[in-house]
């Protein structure tokens, strides 16, 4: 096993075609915790908000759990003419204006790319535009944002790339909908919900899941068109807030998104069967998996790795180090670099 994570890792074929270097970790950003936390501890300067407000009508939740309503996009241009346009999604408890997503949307504009920054149903700031909160498939929310990407694109290609949770929602509407897209980066995304939340309760990530708790409790109680009773009973009160990930999930997302609980959620929302049994559905798709990753255990996309053959449309490449969606490197972030590289590898062929 040991051999074969150090072949995958040193594995440099695909970067060699893409003119990308073999990552390595800029000090003092070493092992995958402070590879995640580096945008935390040490931001930079962004600049300023600028990308054109777009607004996306979404329908009725599956289970009527909130009403339709609309999903608020930021448009980035290239300075020159794009070479097509591509749709990014942030991850749990993300937003189009988290450091992660405008650096990647910003290495991809430099690439010659459009951008279409999404913040998925509750996500600020366009919380107050939709009620709801998003899940890790979530089809109907994507499809009309897909159709609008498409017309935004023109005759030019419409690309996806997807942070975390992100590349999950686009992995699973490009299986349920074949060409929804023409090509796919996914960094550091979850292949099988369940691994990942049992990953995410172990004792050495207790202040991960209190963040992100933290985070999705917020973005769940400031819904303005309102909670269930039974919702706002188990996730306000001292004693009724959520201790995990999955219990979140219970309450609020699986019921709301019409699963019957949990696991069905889980089990119906995980890509990984459907990547391994439909991967010649997907269009060129390239997934970054780190063996660090805190948060997303490897394990998934290592055994995606061996259901893939030369010919599948999937590919996979796999990092010693770089932590979740961190891969700091010098010259900064190794992953946009990546990203940039292999959808214009998309675009050129």
């Amino acid at each position: 096993m040991l051999d074969r994570v150090h072949r995958l890792s040193d594995d440099s074929q695909l970067l060699k075609r893409l003119g990308v270097a073999l990552f390595q970790e800029r000090f003092p950003w070493i092992g995958g915790d402070l590879q995640t936390l580096r945008d935390t501890i040490h931001p930079v300067t962004l600049p300023k908000e600028n990308g054109q407000r777009i607004l996306i009508d979404v329908p009725t939740l599956p289970t009527g759990a909130a009403k339709d309503g609309k999903l608020l996009a930021f448009l980035d241009q290239p300075d020159q003419a794009p070479r097509g346009l591509v749709l990014l999604l942030h991850g749990l408890g993300g937003s189009s204006s988290r450091e992660g997503l405008r650096r990647m949307g910003l290495r991809l504009q430099s690439a010659g790319f459009a951008v279409l920054r999404l913040n998925l149903r509750g996500a600020d700031p366009g919380r107050k535009l939709a009620g709801g909160t998003y899940a890790a498939r979530c089809d109907s929310d994507l499809i009309p944002v897909i159709a609008r990407a498409r017309e935004l694109a023109g005759d030019r290609p419409l690309l996806g790339a997807g942070i975390s949770l992100g590349g999950t929602m686009l992995l699973n509407v490009c299986l349920s909908y074949p060409k929804s897209l023409d090509g796919l980066f996914c960094a550091s995304s979850p292949l099988d919900l369940a691994d990942c939340s049992a990953s995410i309760e172990r004792p050495r990530n207790v202040i991960y899941q209190r963040w992100l708790l933290k985070r999705l409790i917020r973005q769940t109680l400031a819904d303005p068109f309102g909670l269930s009773v039974q919702e706002m009973r188990q996730l306000s009160g001292k004693n009724a807030v959520p201790r995990t990930i999955r219990a979140f999930d219970n309450i609020v997302t699986a019921p709301r998104w019409g699963f019957g609980d949990v696991e069905t959620y889980y089990r119906e929302a995980s890509p990984l069967n459907r990547l391994v049994a439909d991967q010649y559905k997907m269009p060129p798709t390239l997934l970054l998996q780190a063996l660090d990753d805190p948060w997303v255990p490897a394990m998934a996309a290592l055994h995606l790795s061996d259901a893939t053959s030369k010919t599948s449309p999937v590919g996979l490449q796999f990092t010693r180090r770089g932590g979740h969606n961190g891969f700091h490197s010098r010259g900064g972030c190794w992953g946009d670099q990546l990203a940039a590289a292999w959808l214009g590898h998309i675009v050129e062929r």
